[in-house]
C-alpha cells in the first residue's frame, strides 16, 4: 500500500477542519508573522473572483448583487466586488450599516470611486441574476437583525442564485446552526481552512455546494494552533485511497487478501443480509463467509455464489438462535454483525463481542449492545471494534453524549474514546471518530443514499475492507482506515447513481453493484494512485 502519511500530505489531501476560534487564533498568528491583513484580504477576494469568473461567466445584460457587511467579510466581498467590475461585470453594492471596520470603509470608498452602483435597497438585488453573500462569516454569535435580516428574507424568497463568502451569513461558525434567519446559499466559498459548521448536518439546506478557497495558510501557524487539539479533518479522495488494500501483490491468493465473517439476517429482514453480504463482495475480500438463518441459506446460496453460506439454527420467528456448534472465530479477519438480525438474536451479538476478532456492529447488532453499559462492554474487548450507527442508534447507546455535544461529530468523538473504538455516526456529513481522538468527516455525499439498505452496503464494504486490512496490520488503526476508506467510497457510488439516475434512483443493490466502476473511476482522475501503476499498465499493454 501506499505510504498513508505521505499521500495525504499531497495536494491538501487531508485538510484540517477548524473552529471559529482555531482560525482566528491562526490568522492573528500569521499576522503576527508579518503578513499584512490587507494583503490577505486581496489574497483571499482574489481568489473568490477568480472562481466566480470561472463559474458564471460575464454577460453584459447580467447583474451581479453584492451583500456587504461591517467586517473583513464584508471587506472580502467589496474587493471581489472591485475585481467584478475590472472584469466587466455590472455590480451593485448593498451595504445596510453606517459603521464599518477601518479596512472595509476604504474598500467601499475606493469602489465608490470606481463608480461602481450602490443601492439603499435590498429590492434592487431582487432584479440581479447573481448575488454574493459577504454579510457576516466568520465568529458571528449572535442573530442577525434589521435590514440585513429583512433583506436576506426577500433574498430567500428568489429564484437567484446565492455564493457566500466563508460562510452563509447567519450560520453560527461552529455548530452550523441558524442564528434567526440565515441566507440559503446555492454555494459557499470557505476560505483557507475548512469551518467545522460547514460540515454539520443541519447546515447543509443553507451552504449548498461547498467549495475551498485556500490562501496558503502556513503549515506552521497551524500546527502552532492546532498541536494540543484532537484532529479533525475531511475525507478527500487522496487520503481514502491512500487508505485501501491497494496495490495488491501480483502473487496474491485468495487467503492473503482478507476472509470477512458476516452474521446476518432473519426471515423478517432477509434482504439486509444479502445487500451486506455485496457490499463485502465489491470490497474485493478474498474470502466472505455468510452465516444466516438456515431458511434464508438457499436464497443467498443462489444470489451470492462468490460467498461460503452457512445455516444457522433459528428461533420460532425466524432469527439466528445459535453459531454453528463447530464454528471458529480464528479463521476470520474481521467480523460484521447486525444487519437484519433482530433483537431475538441477543445471544449470537454476545458471542461475537466476546470474540478476539475485530467486529463491525451495525443495526440490531448496536440495539443489542445499547441494552446493557455500551462502553464497559467495548472497553473490555481486546480487539477493535467499529460501531456505524445513525442518529436514533447513537442516542440509544450514548444517550448522554449527543446533548452534551455541540454536534454529532464532537459527541461520536468523545463516545470513541470513553468506548475504546471506532465509529461511523452516518448523516448527510458522516463522521468518523477513533479512540484517539481522531475525527474525520465526509463533506461530499448525496441525499439519494437516504434508502433503507444503503446503510447494510456500507456495513459489508467496511468489512470486507477491515479484513484485507486487518491481516495485514492488525491494529485499531486498521478499523479506522477501513471506515474512512469505505465512507468515502460508498458515498462516491451514491453520487454517481444520483447524478446518472436522481436523487431518487439509488437502488441498493445497484449501489453495490457500481462500487468496482466508481473506484476505477475515481483511481484513474487520482494522479497520486496513477503514479503507483507501472507505466505498461497504464497504457493496457501487458
Amino acid at each position: 500500500m501506499m505510504d498513508r502519511q505521505q499521500t495525504d500530505q499531497l495536494s491538501s489531501a487531508a485538510p484540517v477542519v477548524v473552529t471559529a476560534q482555531q482560525m482566528q487564533a491562526i490568522e492573528t498568528t500569521i499576522f503576527h508573522a508579518g503578513m499584512p491583513v490587507a494583503a490577505l484580504m486581496e489574497k483571499v477576494a482574489g481568489r473568490s473572483a477568480q472562481w466566480l469568473v470561472q463559474h458564471f461567466p460575464r454577460d453584459p445584460t447580467n447583474r451581479v448583487g453584492v451583500i456587504v457587511g461591517p467586517g473583513h467579510n464584508g471587506g472580502d466581498a467589496l474587493v471581489i466586488a472591485r475585481e467584478l467590475h475590472h472584469y466587466g461585470y455590472h455590480v451593485i453594492i448593498w451595504c445596510p450599516f453606517t459603521q464599518l471596520k477601518e479596512l472595509t470603509a476604504q474598500h467601499k470608498a475606493y469602489g465608490e470611486y470606481l463608480g461602481i452602483e450602490n443601492t439603499q435597497s435590498s429590492a434592487d438585488l431582487r432584479q440581479c441574476d447573481l448575488i454574493i453573500d459577504g454579510g457576516f462569516g466568520l465568529g458571528l454569535t449572535r442573530p442577525l437583525s434589521g435590514a440585513l435580516a429583512q433583506g436576506i428574507e426577500r433574498i430567500n424568497r428568489t429564484p437567484i442564485p446565492v455564493v457566500s463568502i466563508d460562510l452563509p451569513s447567519g450560520l453560527e461558525t461552529n455548530t452550523g446552526q441558524v442564528l434567526g434567519i440565515a441566507i440559503r446559499a446555492d454555494h459557499t466559498l470557505c476560505l483557507g481552512l475548512w469551518k467545522l459548521g460547514l460540515l454539520q448536518d443541519q447546515a447543509q439546506p443553507w451552504v449548498g455546494q461547498l467549495h475551498l478557497i485556500p490562501f496558503d495558510v502556513p503549515s506552521a501557524a497551524i500546527q502552532t494552533i492546532l498541536a494540543t487539539s484532537p484532529t479533525t479533518c475531511c475525507i478527500t479522495a487522496a487520503a481514502a485511497i491512500s487508505r485501501l488494500p491497494l496495490p495488491r501483490s501480483p502473487i496474491a491468493h485468495k487467503y492473503q487478501a482478507g476472509h470477512a465473517l458476516l452474521i446476518a439476517g432473519s426471515r423478517q429482514y432477509a434482504g439486509a443480509a444479502l445487500l451486506a453480504s455485496q457490499g463485502a463482495i465489491a470490497s474485493g475480500v478474498g474470502m466472505l463467509t455468510i452465516i444466516v438463518p438456515e431458511s434464508l441459506r438457499l436464497m443467498l446460496v443462489s444470489q451470492l455464489p462468490e460467498a461460503l453460506v452457512i445455516g444457522a439454527t433459528e428461533t420460532a420467528e425466524g432469527a439466528i438462535a445459535a453459531l454453528p456448534s463447530d464454528f471458529s472465530w480464528d479463521r476470520y479477519d474481521a467480523i460484521a454483525c447486525g444487519p437484519g438480525l433482530t433483537i431475538a438474536a441477543a445471544p449470537v451479538v454476545e458471542a461475537v463481542l466476546q470474540s478476539a476478532c475485530p467486529v463491525v456492529l451495525d443495526a440490531d447488532g448496536l440495539n443489542i449492545l445499547a441494552q446493557d453499559d455500551p462502553a464497559s462492554q467495548l472497553r473490555e474487548r481486546s480487539a477493535p471494534t467499529l460501531l456505524t450507527p445513525h442518529l436514533g442508534e447513537f442516542r440509544r447507546l450514548f444517550p448522554s453524549l449527543l446533548q452534551a455535544a455541540d454536534t454529532p461529530g464532537l459527541a461520536a468523538r468523545q463516545a470513541a474514546t470513553t468506548a475504546n473504538c471506532t465509529l461511523v455516526i452516518k448523516g448527510a456529513m458522516s463522521a468518523i471518530a477513533h479512540r484517539d481522538g481522531q475525527l474525520w468527516i465526509n463533506p461530499k455525499s448525496t441525499a439519494a443514499l437516504a434508502r433503507g439498505g444503503s446503510g447494510d452496503v456500507l456495513t459489508g464494504l467496511a468489512t470486507g475492507l477491515a479484513a484485507q486490512l486487518y491481516q495485514t496490520e492488525p491494529t485499531s488503526q486498521t478499523l479506522l482506515d477501513a471506515a474512512i476508506a469505505a465512507v468515502w467510497w460508498h458515498a462516491q457510488a451514491g453520487r454517481y447513481l444520483a447524478s446518472q439516475q436522481t436523487d431518487l434512483g439509488c437502488v441498493p443493490s445497484q449501489l453495490a453493484r457500481a462500487l468496482p466502476g466508481v473506484l476505477a473511476e475515481q483511481l484513474a482522475m487520482t494522479s497520486t494512485f496513477a503514479a503507483t501503476i507501472q507505466p505498461d499498465c497504464r497504457n493496457g499493454q501487458l
